[in-house]
Formats: C-alpha cells, sequence, structure tokens
C-alpha cells in the first residue's frame, strides 16, 4: 500500500510545499490510520492546517480528503483479503505436504522381503481374520472385501468381545491381519498376545515399530505417520498410510497370483 501511494503522488511531489512534503510523509507513515483520523485530528497531529491537507489532496487527484479516506480504507481492505487469502493457501499447502509426506515416507520404509513374506502367508491361509477398531475398520473392510473377490475365505470383526472370543478359537493354518495405527488398541493387543501363545500366524498393519501390537506380530508392515493432526481433540487421526500399506499388499498380492496362473 505505501509503495503504491508513493508512486501515485510522485509525479506531483515537486508541486508541493515543504509544508505539503511533510504532510505526505505524515500520511505515509501513518496510512493504517488514516481511515480511523478526521481531518482536524490529522491537522493537529502532523501540525499543518485543515487548508493545507485540502490542499495536498487536490494536488494528488482527489476532491478532498473524504474521497482520499475512502480510497485508503478500500485500498487497505484489498490488501487484508489477499494477506488472509496467502494465509489460507499456506495451510492448504502444508496440509498437501502432510499427506504428501505420509504416502512417500511410508513407501519409503516397505520392506519388499516383507510384503512377499505375507503374500506366503495370504496364500496359503484356509482362513484369514481381519480385526480392527475405531477409523482402521474401514479399510479392514476394504481389504476383507478384496480378499473375498481374490477367493479367499475372510471374514472381519471389530467387535471387542468378538475378537477375544474368535482369537481363543483359532486353529493351525489360520491368519490373523491386525489393522492399528498406534499399534497399541487394548482388544488388539490382547488377541495378538493369545494367538502368539497358540501360534496362530498374524500380520500387522501399523506405523509404530515400538508398538505392543507390532512386538507380538509374526508379520509387521510399517507406515508413517505425521505428527500433525487437523483434529487434534478427536480421535480421528488419517489413516492414509494403512491406506497404502493395504493397496500395495493387496495388489502385489494380486500380481503374484497373475504370475503363478500364467503358464510359463
Amino acid at each position: 500500500m505505501k509503495d503504491a501511494l508513493i508512486r501515485q503522488l510522485s509525479e506531483s511531489l515537486l508541486q508541493m510545499s515543504d509544508t505539503e512534503r511533510h504532510l505526505l510523509d505524515y500520511i505515509v507513515a501513518n496510512i493504517e490510520r488514516i481511515p480511523r483520523l478526521s481531518i482536524v485530528t490529522l491537522s493537529e497531529e502532523a501540525a499543518v492546517s485543515t487548508a493545507t491537507i485540502v490542499r495536498l489532496m487536490k494536488k494528488i487527484g482527489y476532491e478532498g480528503y473524504t474521497e482520499f479516506k475512502h480510497h485508503v480504507r478500500e485500498n487497505l481492505k484489498e490488501r487484508q483479503s489477499v494477506t488472509i487469502t496467502a494465509d489460507i493457501d499456506t495451510q492448504i499447502k502444508e496440509a498437501v505436504h502432510k499427506n504428501e509426506q505420509e504416502v512417500v515416507r511410508t513407501i519409503q520404509m516397505i520392506d519388499i522381503r516383507t510384503v512377499e513374506e505375507a503374500i506366503r502367508q495370504l496364500r496359503k491361509a484356509e482362513k484369514i481374520y481381519v480385526f480392527a477398531r475405531g477409523f482402521s475398520e474401514m479399510i479392514a473392510t476394504e481389504m476383507t472385501v478384496k480378499l473375498q473377490l481374490l477367493g479367499k475365505n475372510c471374514e472381519i470383526h471389530n467387535d471387542p468381545n468378538i475378537i477375544k472370543v474368535k482369537a481363543r478359537k483359532l486353529a493351525e493354518g489360520d491368519l490373523v491381519v491386525f489393522i492399528s495405527l498406534s499399534g497399541e488398541t487394548e482388544e488388539l493387543v490382547e488377541a495378538a498376545g493369545a494367538l502368539k501363545v497358540k501360534g496362530i500366524t498374524t500380520l500387522s498393519l501399523t506405523t509404530k515399530t515400538t508398538s505392543r501390537l507390532a512386538r507380538l506380530s509374526d508379520i509387521c508392515l510399517f507406515g508413517y505417520k505425521g505428527e500433525q493432526s487437523f483434529f487434534p481433540n478427536y480421535e480421528v487421526r488419517s489413516r492414509l498410510p494403512l491406506h497404502v500399506l493395504s493397496r500395495i499388499l493387496l495388489d502385489a498380492y494380486v500380481i503374484r497370483m497373475s504370475d503363478e496362473s500364467t503358464p510359463s
């Protein structure tokens, strides 16, 4: 705003008296206050007469001080709007970057040998159980449907009591897939412990390498979870890294199955 005003006034500068130049300097230095200053207040603060203010306004192309104030007010509003928009754009860029990092770093963390072992266990399992809680249930549902479409005997459970009962009844040849962002969901940790005692193979998709679920599972695929949450007061963190892991695992499974069915 100041730069634009100076450019606007530069053509008239040579025609100004010393008093008018002094007034101009004062206006430029206090441009954001101008919409709130009456002509009398401005004359007192700048130590000039109201007549000097009126003369300056006419020299810079305005009918009077009131018109000048209106022009300044509108320009300040426009500048404020641009600033707010820039701030919003910055925040949105941060959100985009957060999601990009979760995808990219999750892919970087994937160990191909672990994926191959997970595929091997999915292929040989007589029955697959997918256990998940909360927002992770959406990923579990998608995985279950896709495995069923691929001809696997697969079912999903999210009820804590049913998970507990199923964990006690599973038999050799079954495979349990846990989907948990933190790897600390109590019902899933308890089930993983029971399954470990029974010798049932378990596969976990999580983001915490040191979690109890990770330590109890036979196979783990790890994703990257960003620290920032745009819903800090609620337990609704993005499951994007788990989505990435699930999709890559199932895509890889389909590729390996296609390789086996293709005649050499």
